[in-house]
């Protein structure tokens, strides 16, 4: 099945049977029950949405499709076309709109498309309005304008150019520190919004760019996924350039991974271990990232005297755990760059700013950087269970067996070990079980998975 509804929205691939896939009857199906919740939750008379989506060959039809939807609801529409996720995020507050939509189907490849769905802070929605939607939509409980209450749509192609200013205005980013370093870096934007607003940002900034799939027509060069396996072109661009290093961000722009001098992966877990280097070494504070996330962030936050706390996975766990804790700097290990001083969501353009002051005031190179840091391997693995089987307690099993160590039972169940540690967690959707791990060397990290999958079949019994 390709059409995944979930509390944080609904994605699938393009084409085929409604109800199957991401059709054009499932996009208005779920753009209405977001409508109607949002009359419930805002209760009030007229209602304002700003619209973005990334640059894949679908978003212009899923588009027309959620913002007629919209309309046909008596709601407003600001449209701002080709986008980012975390332009639409700030562009939400703004504008004082009652929500966002943002068309995207983040990493996945180009035959998927999706609609993630933000409150009127320009926030992820929460667990229980997200179930809500889902209610709604399943009910099909919409009751559409008459023609006299018809929302109009206004359409505002500027954002990305705002949400550059916005970035340039922060307390810690100082345009002219960046342009005295002359960088030379090379930007992969995976042909999506990404080689709009990364470039721009950079040029702003002083920086000499070299642009690798930047035009956004939606047909991904490479899997679009940040991942080392999909990198090889910038990898082999930054070394031939001679550029100080790379950046490359995911379709709609809330991952960000750098490339080293050498033409090397910086690794996307120290894409947020860096930029918190940074803001920690200007402002005493604590960070926040999700359980699945490299220590590394950790270390780096007690060596500047501030505290580390880890949220259940996923973003609105992330964002609420940071506002409880006051953090300065969070995010997660997938190059995803939360910072409150400029809004609650994962931004590129806020991470590639802050690297960039970290870089032009350290000096030397990427890949020096890099070798300052703490250095951690992960392991991700999975073990496929039989249906029926109590998987739950078998969790519950494997904590009660460590439960002399550092345990934590948010989101499955994770043991910190003194030297390194393994993160458990069940699919909602299938009967698995993922098991992380990082530690010192990769064998260690590999060798602790192992051990761990062992335990569990034998708990299990298979």
């Amino acid at each position: 099945m390709t059409l995944i509804k979930s509390i944080s929205g609904i994605r699938g691939t393009i084409g085929g049977k409604p109800g199957d896939n991401l059709t054009p009857i499932d996009a208005v199906k779920f753009a209405a029950a977001y409508g109607v919740w949002l009359k419930e939750y805002s209760k009030k008379e007229k209602l304002t949405v700003v619209i973005g989506r990334d640059a894949r060959i679908s978003g212009e039809m899923i588009q027309n499709l959620v913002v007629s939807t919209l309309v046909g609801l008596g709601i407003d529409v600001i449209d701002l076309n080709l986008s980012t996720t975390p332009t639409v995020e700030i562009a939400v507050p703004l504008e004082k709109a009652d929500g966002g939509i943002i068309l995207t189907a983040s990493h996945n490849p180009k035959q998927w498309n999706a609609l993630k769905l933000l409150n009127e802070k320009g926030e992820f929605l929460d667990a229980a309005q997200g179930a809500k939607i889902l209610e709604i939509a399943e009910k099909e409980a919409f009751n559409f304008s008459e023609v006299d209450h018809l929302g109009t749509i206004i359409k505002n192609d500027s954002y990305i150019d705002i949400h550059i200013d916005e970035v340039l205005d922060l307390s810690l980013v100082d345009a002219d520190v960046i342009r005295a370093a002359k960088f030379k870096v090379v930007v992969d934007g995976v042909n999506s919004t990404g080689g709009i607003a990364i470039p721009k940002l950079l040029k702003e900034l002083g920086v000499e760019v070299v642009e690798l799939y930047c035009d956004p027509t939606g047909h991904f060069p490479h899997n679009p996924e940040p991942l080392k396996e999909h990198l090889g072109d910038i990898c082999e661009l930054v070394v031939k350039e001679k550029a100080d290093f790379g950046i490359v961000v995911d379709p709609d722009v809330d991952r960000l991974a750098f490339i080293t001098n050498e033409g090397e992966m910086f690794g996307e877990e120290y894409t947020l271990v860096a930029c918190a280097d940074y803001v920690l070494g200007k402002t005493k504070g604590n960070t926040v990232s999700n359980l699945s996330s490299s220590r590394a962030l950790r270390d780096i936050s007690e060596k500047h005297g501030g505290t580390y706390e880890a949220s259940a996975v996923g973003e609105v766990n992330v964002v609420t755990k940071m506002k409880a804790n006051k953090a300065i700097i969070g995010g997660e290990g997938n190059g995803g760059i939360i910072y409150p001083e400029s809004h609650y969501g994962r931004d590129s353009l806020v991470g590639t700013a802050l690297f960039l002051m970290l870089m032009a005031e350290r000096g030397g190179t990427v890949s020096e950087l890099r070798a300052s840091y703490p250095s951690y391997f992960m392991s991700k693995k999975k073990i496929e269970l039989t249906p029926g089987l109590d998987v739950d307690g078998i969790l519950v099993t494997m904590a009660e067996k460590y439960k002399n160590e550092e345990i934590s039972t948010i989101d499955g169940v994770k043991i910190d070990f003194p030297e390194n540690w393994v993160h458990l967690r069940k699919s909602n959707t299938e009967p698995i079980i993922r098991i992380y791990t990082e530690a010192k060397s990769q064998d260690e990290a590999d060798g602790l998975a192992d051990r761990i999958i062992g335990e569990i079949k034998a708990v299990a019994g298979i």
